[in-house]
């Protein structure tokens, strides 16, 4: 695997299977310039370019081009944690912009809102020196403590007015998402209120059934956090949050596909239930791509065995080791479709937090992130183009 390059001055990348939009188009060529796409084309047809990059040649028989990853939802990794600031903050975002993820949210762990709200700001001055950094996450302080997962119960809060107004502020309005548990005194209002500011409301580490779950998405949820995890399951009399967010043709379902979080036939299931409507995520913590071993995940004290991660605690997942290439393997071997489980790493995640205009395609116009894998699936080559 050779770490990004950036894509400047005119390259055209040929001889790939583009799979962009759930197509997949055979002999298929792209070119950049200055860090944007600007054609596409089979064959070769192409022009001249400053680089030109064989995709056959370099990533072998049956190479896959696609747009540059993007997470919503990820903690750190190469042994930092997204919450330690901006030193750590680069290292695990090198660690995953090698395995294809050119852009990223950076989810924060349940923290007193005073350090929440420090982080938050010092995300918004990092993004004006890091492009790939798409803004930040909050999983936490408002979730539901019987789903408090890896999540530091004695920090759990109702999401109170002035400390959402707070948050969001401190965040100068790059808080991409929201986590929250709608079911909690004031969660609807909360959410009325983080969508309202520009962000995006997500259920998760939640107790809220169906009907909850629905008047959460009338609110103006957009994203089922993690889809199963921490929240109820299907049970065939109390259908769960689930199945409202798969009904519901405005949600997006996050799907951890580590083989940990869900069994590969619980994935299948929800690319089934909601076509075009899954994000790819993470969830990963700092031991992605690091050792076993012990690990500190906000206020929670982790171990790492097997690249299985759980708090010392309880014992409960506590994130994952996953980078989005394996992901993507991971998904395809449940039965995924490679061209739907390359949608979910890429186009629907960035629609998802209103980037999907942006990034998340290659296309004419967008930021030129690319990606290219073996026919194993294995990344060959990323490329990290323009600002959004």
């Amino acid at each position: 695997m050779s770490p990004a390059s950036t894509a400047t001055g005119s390259l055209v990348i040929h001889s790939a299977r583009l799979i962009d939009h759930g197509i997949e188009v055979a002999d298929a060529w792209v070119r950049m310039e200055h860090g944007r796409v600007t054609s596409l084309g089979t064959g070769e047809t192409w022009d001249p370019a400053d680089e030109v990059v064989d995709a056959a040649a370099v990533a072998g028989p049956d190479a896959v081009l696609t747009a540059g990853f993007v997470d919503i939802h990820c903690h750190g990794g190469a042994g930092a944690s997204f919450d330690d600031g901006a030193v750590a903050i680069r290292a695990a975002r090198a660690l995953h912009r090698a395995h294809g993820t050119t852009r990223s949210v950076i989810s924060l762990v349940t923290a007193p809102v005073d350090a929440l709200a420090r982080r938050v700001a010092e995300i918004a001055d990092l993004m004006e020196s890091d492009a790939d950094i798409l803004g930040s996450h909050l999983e936490g302080p408002f979730l539901d403590p019987a789903h408090h997962g890896a999540h530091e119960p004695s920090l759990l809060r109702a999401p109170l007015p002035d400390d959402v107004a707070r948050l969001l502020d401190a965040g100068r309005g790059t808080i991409r998402q929201v986590t929250i548990a709608p079911e909690l005194p004031g969660g609807l209002d909360a959410i009325r209120t983080i969508v309202g500011a520009g962000s995006v409301a997500a259920v998760g580490h939640t107790s809220a059934d169906a009907a909850t779950a629905d008047a959460a998405f009338e609110s103006g949820a957009t994203v089922l956090t993690h889809a199963f995890n921490a929240m109820p399951g299907i049970h065939h009399r109390a259908p769960g949050p689930v199945l409202a967010a798969a009904a519901d043709r405005r949600v997006v379902l996050e799907v951890i596909a580590d083989d940990v979080h869900l069994d590969p036939h619980v994935v299948k299931l929800v690319f089934d239930s909601a076509p075009g409507r899954v994000a790819l995520i993470t969830d990963a913590m700092a031991a992605a791509g690091s050792a076993d071993g012990h690990y500190d995940l906000g206020a929670v004290s982790v171990t790492v065995e097997d690249g299985i991660a759980r708090a010392d605690d309880t014992g409960s997942i506590a994130g994952s080791t996953l980078t989005l290439d394996v992901a993507l393997r991971r998904a395809t071997a449940a039965g995924v479709p490679l061209a739907e489980a390359v949608r979910a790493l890429t186009e629907t995640p960035a629609n998802a937090i209103g980037y999907g205009h942006r990034i998340g395609r290659l296309a004419v116009g967008y930021v030129a992130d690319a990606v290219l894998l073996d026919a194993q699936l294995q990344v060959a080559r990323v490329w990290v183009g323009d600002r959004p």
